[in-house]
Parts: C-alpha cells; sequence; structure tokens
C-alpha cells in the first residue's frame, strides 16, 4: 500500500494498492508490445500526440498543479510553473525531435556511411516527489518520441501525479502501455531491471540510491542516466552585482521548500563585500512567507515529509554545534520549516559537507577568486554551480576550472530542454534534455555500406 499524505495538513488523500508480480509482467508485455507498434508509426504522428500532451497539460494547468501541492507541499503558483514548463517542453522537443534523430553523415572509405539513431524498448524511470512532473516529463518526452517507451516507478508519496501523467499519456493517442507508472516498492525491482524488454534505467535521487541502482543495473548490463545529490555553490566575487546576486541566491536557495538537488546551497562570497551581501540575503529572507501553500501570498511551503524536516534538523544543530551562526530562522513545526540563514560555516561544518535537502542557506567566506573557486570545489558533488562577476571574460575562464556538469553565470541553475543536464562526481553521469540526452538511450547505430 502507498499512502499519500498532504504535507502541510498530515491528512491522508488517498491510498494506494501496490501492483503484483502478475500485474508488473503485464505492465512489461504492454510495454514491449507499445514499443514494438511505435516502430511501425510515422515520427510526425508521435509529433501530433505530444502537442497534444502539451495543449492538455495547459488546459488543465490547476487542477494538475493542485495534485502536485497536495501531495508533496510546494506552493501552487511554484506547482503551475512546473506543469507549464513540462507543456513547453512537450512543445520544444515535437518541434525539433526529427533533426535530434537524423542520421549524421559519416566520410569514411565506404560509398556511404552514417549513424542511425534509433529505440530499443522500454526505458525503466525512477523518480523523485520534488518535482514530480517536471522529473517524469523530462525523461518521458524525448525518449517516447524517439520510439521507446517508459515504466515509471515514481516514489510513494507523488503516486497520485504519476497515475495522473499515465492518462495523459492514454488519453493523447499513444498506443496503450507508451507510457505506465508502475507502483511498487524499490525493493521489488529487481526482476523489472533483469527483464529483457527493458533496455534502460534512469534515476533521479539521492547518491545512495543511485549506488544501489548502478550496482543492480551493472548485474544486468542495463544502460543508466543517474542524476543524483548535489551541494551547489553560489560564487559571488567583489565585483558583482551584490543586489541581484543575493535576489538570486535566496530564490536559488528557497524555490520548493530549498527541496532541489541543484538548489544554490553554498554561498561562497569574497570577504570584501560578504558583510554587505549577507546584510541583503538576510533582508529578504525575513521578508518570506512560509506556510499553506495554497495560499497564494505564500513564498515557501512545508517540506514533502516530517522525517525530511527532522533529518534537515538534525543537520542544523548539528552545523549550530561547529560553530555556524543563525541570524534568520533555525526552527521547524512539522514539516513547516522556516527558511534560515547561517554563517561563520567552514568546510568541516556539516552545513557545508553534506548535501541538506531543504531552506537552509549558508554563507561561506573566501580571501579571493582563488580561494572561492578551491572552496566550490572541495564537495564530492559536481551537478551544477554560478558565478557572479561583472567581468566576463573573467567569468569565461574561471568557469573551466568549476567541477560542475552545469555552470551558470550572473544566473540561477536550472535545467532548460534547449540545454544538455548532468553531473560530475557523486552528482551522477549521463545527461538528460537537449540533444544529448535525446541520445542516451537510443542505438547509436553504425551503418557502412560499401559498393
Amino acid at each position: 500500500m502507498f499512502t499519500s499524505i498532504n504535507p502541510f495538513t498530515q491528512e491522508t488523500i488517498a491510498v494506494y494498492t501496490a501492483h503484483t508480480p502478475q500485474e508488473t509482467e503485464q505492465k512489461l508485455e504492454l510495454g514491449y508490445r507499445a514499443y514494438r507498434q511505435q516502430l511501425q508509426i510515422p515520427l510526425t504522428q508521435r509529433r501530433e500526440w505530444m502537442m497534444q500532451i502539451a495543449e492538455s497539460l495547459r488546459k488543465d494547468v490547476d487542477e494538475h498543479a493542485a495534485l502536485i501541492t497536495s501531495e508533496m507541499g510546494k506552493p501552487l503558483r511554484e506547482s503551475r510553473a512546473e506543469v507549464l514548463k513540462c507543456a513547453t517542453t512537450a512543445e520544444y522537443y515535437a518541434e525539433n525531435i526529427e533533426s535530434m534523430l537524423a542520421p549524421r553523415p559519416i566520410k569514411s572509405d565506404a560509398y556511404k556511411s552514417y549513424v542511425s539513431y534509433e529505440p530499443k524498448g522500454i526505458i525503466l524511470a525512477i523518480m523523485p516527489w520534488n518535482f514530480p512532473y517536471w522529473q517524469v516529463f523530462r525523461f518521458a518526452i524525448p525518449n517516447i518520441l524517439a520510439g521507446n517507451t517508459g515504466l515509471l516507478k515514481h516514489a510513494s508519496n507523488v503516486s497520485g501525479c504519476a497515475l495522473a501523467i499515465e492518462k495523459l499519456f492514454m488519453e493523447s493517442g499513444f498506443p496503450e502501455g507508451s507510457f505506465q507508472s508502475l507502483l511498487v516498492s524499490s525493493k521489488d525491482l529487481e526482476p523489472v531491471f533483469a527483464d529483457s524488454r527493458v533496455q534502460g534505467v534512469t534515476l533521479t535521487g539521492s547518491t545512495p540510491a543511485g549506488r544501489s541502482v548502478a550496482a543492480l543495473a551493472g548485474k544486468y548490463i542495463k544502460k543508466t542516466v543517474l542524476e543524483l545529490g548535489g551541494s551547489d555553490p553560489f560564487i559571488v566575487l567583489k565585483d558583482a552585482d551584490l543586489e541581484a546576486a543575493a535576489k538570486t541566491a535566496v530564490q536559488g536557495r528557497m524555490q520548493n521548500a530549498g527541496q532541489s538537488c541543484i538548489a544554490a546551497k553554498r554561498w561562497i562570497v569574497e570577504k570584501e563585500v560578504a558583510p554587505a551581501f549577507t546584510a541583503e540575503v538576510k533582508r529578504i529572507i525575513e521578508g518570506l512567507k512560509q506556510g499553506d501553500p495554497t495560499d497564494e501570498a505564500t513564498n515557501i511551503g512545508p517540506m514533502a515529509r516530517l522525517d525530511l524536516a527532522e533529518e534537515l534538523a538534525s543537520q542544523l544543530q548539528a552545523s549550530i554545534s561547529e560553530g555556524a551562526e543563525v541570524l534568520v530562522g533555525g526552527y521547524h513545526e512539522g514539516c513547516n520549516f522556516a527558511p534560515t540563514l547561517l554563517r561563520n560555516v567552514t568546510v568541516s561544518t556539516t552545513a557545508f559537507k553534506e548535501e541538506t535537502f531543504g531552506p537552509i542557506a549558508v554563507i561561506v567566506e573566501a580571501e579571493n577568486e582563488d580561494a572561492a573557486i578551491a572552496l566550490a570545489n572541495e564537495t564530492n558533488f559536481g551537478l551544477g554551480a554560478a558565478l557572479w562577476t561583472s567581468d566576463l571574460d573573467k567569468a569565461a575562464r574561471l568557469a573551466k576550472q568549476i567541477e560542475s556538469g552545469n555552470v551558470f553565470i550572473n544566473a540561477m541553475v536550472r535545467s532548460d530542454a534547449r540545454l544538455p543536464f548532468g553531473g560530475i562526481k557523486e552528482s551522477g553521469y549521463g545527461r538528460e534534455l537537449s540533444l544529448e540526452g535525446t541520445h542516451e538511450f537510443l542505438n547509436i547505430k553504425t551503418v557502412y555500406i560499401q559498393q
């Protein structure tokens, strides 16, 4: 059984029955049959069906947003933005997928040689609760357009979102089984990994979850893409626009109640401007309203689960005992965790060393830009990084020194369908989105023709 609980009220929304092994087998067979059907369906038709999904998302945006907010707690305005981002991405891929899948000619000694990009079968997606629509759609859109089919094992607290997404694909025109939700526990997934009809596994989740998935996928020789945890640096140099940097830092850390792999978790600021930057972010954080996510005036909703809030509180208390000073917040009631700002944070502080998955921001002072880059790289993670400076030539030079899959200059780190997205080190491997992400689960086939 899977229970969806409203994180703000702690009321039970719905209880879902887990799928049996027999039902799992039926889904695998249906998914494989849909894959075989997709091979015979023109790309133009799949594009039309994807545009229908985009239209449905836009038309029913409030209904989908309300479901997201009720199951995992983000403010309605953020839930609407998430749904509309999915629609925009569906439209982008529908318009661009043909060129992404076009064979690539290669000169050789053959009469003709080229690379063909072809679907392979069912792709298993293991997805998290923090962006319950976007994380799913950014995997599903390019893969299903390319001819693969999708099997989703979503986080157990957002089963309603999983089934709503499945319904969207069913009603769009795609063959039955093109996208299905599988309500099972992670411990029951090994038979799915082992099944020959499953040709790849993509995970967005924690680094420990990534280790488990990679080990299991390796056992059965299945291609994986892992988008894992992050402790993203937000570097502010002394020549930065401090007002703009402060506003973006707070947005990047506090949106979705700080529950994002690419949140700006470590604010690394040159010592000369640290007091001014600290005063500005403190002012902004103090003006945030935390509370009921259905209230349009709310900036920060509750954390998604009580255990997550308690874990964050433990990290906060450990950081304080290690010398960190609380400037704002520092308390929680149930899932409602006050936006918190810490200073006097060093490389030995828990909030620096570990990923804090919630609304805690930390300020780390750096003697100069070289020290700032060194602090940014002082982590086992490497998902995203932001760098703020008015010198764009210097920014381009320093970006090469930052150990991360994404570097955003004078902007907030975010995922965008036009740009490949993924990490290095313990933040995972492989890419989602853009051309690179589209090709991850395709058969990149060499064709060599000799006269």
